[in-house]
């Protein structure tokens, strides 16, 4: 049986998505910049897929900005607010341990730049408070980054109080949403939302194209130049395959999302329970204020790689982590972050559902981990260790 259980990292295109792109090679294939009547044509079919993605986030059609991913548009969202904070001689953002590195290692940039950044502690569940982004808040602060849902363990952070507390101070407040848009209800006004990424290949969408949601009022610099596009705000002619693409595979996963909630979690805490029988195991990330299809785990006594490599043989496709990272053999700076010692954070995996999934799958995955995990431990020096006694195990 192959089981693909890696959707965090990359869905599968939508059948929805390819049927929507295809016209758009063969018919629409103008340039939405031209004057004349096909590039005209392109350019109707470009505005339709803004306002279907403005419809799924709450929000007005110029308020929706397109890039080449979550990444460029996290870039993007922290560098405007850092330029528009320092010409009002304010150089202080708020943000998490765990956010995606987009957003940590623009940060480590913007620090060398003069800013001063307070990163939270997100603590064992991997979740923070709106009293701690409260009292994080100083008179200079320029933006507050707070991840929707995060991306390798799953836990969803409360997104519209942390927007309510911002709001109050008058902060910009910017959340990377790559893996909940699509997986979980979003509404930019309700949620006091001013800056939203979201990326379409986490949705069933194509790769290489993503969004940048920003409130009208709030100041948006452009990163590339060359062009008037996206109103002056990101040069280049637009990938109008790729866009409308993701605006059809957002508009399907929105309409399909009560369903797919349910039947998801379903599946998702079924395979948590079954791999909590597996000894000297841990659950990472908050027990049910996690995304639908997220389960991770850490195993004492194994490396991560190993295990990916084994079940992969038994047609399991997983992750340890974030797969922007996989080349690093350093330990997951989230669960560094929730509080997990480097050889623990070592024995991690990630599994990553969809609708596609079966039941039968995971009755496979319940099935095949815990032999793998054990033929691994068999083998292994710190495991022995453990079981005669002369280490102590961290996870009980």
């Amino acid at each position: 049986m192959q089981v693909y259980a890696d959707n965090a990292a990359t869905t599968k295109p939508s059948r929805t998505a390819l049927d929507a792109m295809l016209p758009c090679f063969e018919q629409f294939y103008g340039n939405p910049s031209s004057l004349h009547h096909v590039g005209q044509a392109a350019a109707e079919v470009l505005l339709q897929a803004r306002q279907d993605m403005a419809d799924c986030l709450g929000c007005e059609a110029r308020e929706i900005y397109f890039t080449s991913g979550g990444s460029e548009a996290d870039n993007q969202a922290l560098r405007s607010a850092a330029w528009a904070g320092a010409r009002k001689g304010k150089k202080h953002i708020v943000s998490t341990a765990f956010e995606h590195h987009a957003v940590l290692h623009t940060l480590e940039q913007l620090k060398e730049e003069g800013f001063t950044v307070t990163l939270l502690d997100v603590h064992e569940t991997g979740r923070i408070t709106p009293e701690e982004v409260d009292a994080a808040i100083q008179p200079d602060t320029c933006l507050v980054s707070v991840m929707y849902a995060n991306n390798e363990i799953g836990t969803i952070e409360p997104i519209a109080e942390i927007g309510a507390v911002c709001r109050k101070h008058g902060v910009p407040f910017h959340t990377d949403a790559v893996q909940a848009a699509g997986h979980v209800p979003i509404h930019v006004r309700e949620q006091n939302i001013d800056m939203l990424s979201l990326s379409g290949h986490k949705f069933h969408g194509p790769r290489g194209v993503g969004a940048l949601y920003v409130r009208k009022g709030i100041p948006l610099r452009s990163l590339i130049c060359g062009g008037a596009q996206e109103r002056g705000r990101r040069a280049g002619t637009e990938n109008l395959p790729a866009i409308v693409g993701m605006a059809a595979a957002l508009r399907e996963a929105c309409a399909a999302l009560p369903e797919h909630t349910a039947y998801l979690t379903g599946l998702r805490d079924k395979l948590i329970e079954g791999l909590r029988t597996i000894p000297h195991s841990i659950l990472n990330g908050e027990r049910t204020r996690r995304l639908p299809g997220n389960v991770h785990f850490c195993f004492e006594g194994i490396e991560g790689e190993s295990l990916l490599l084994l079940l992969d043989a038994k047609g399991i496709c997983a992750s340890s982590g974030s797969a922007c990272t996989s080349g690093s053999l350093d330990p997951s700076h989230v669960l560094l972050a929730i509080g997990r010692p480097h050889e623990i954070a070592h024995g991690s995996l990630r599994l990553s559902l969809s609708a596609e999934n079966t039941p039968e799958e995971i009755d496979y995955l319940i099935e095949t981990i815990p032999q793998v995990v054990a033929y691994l431990r068999s083998m292994s020096p710190v495991w022995r260790d453990l079981q005669e006694g002369r280490r102590s195990y961290v996870i009980q």
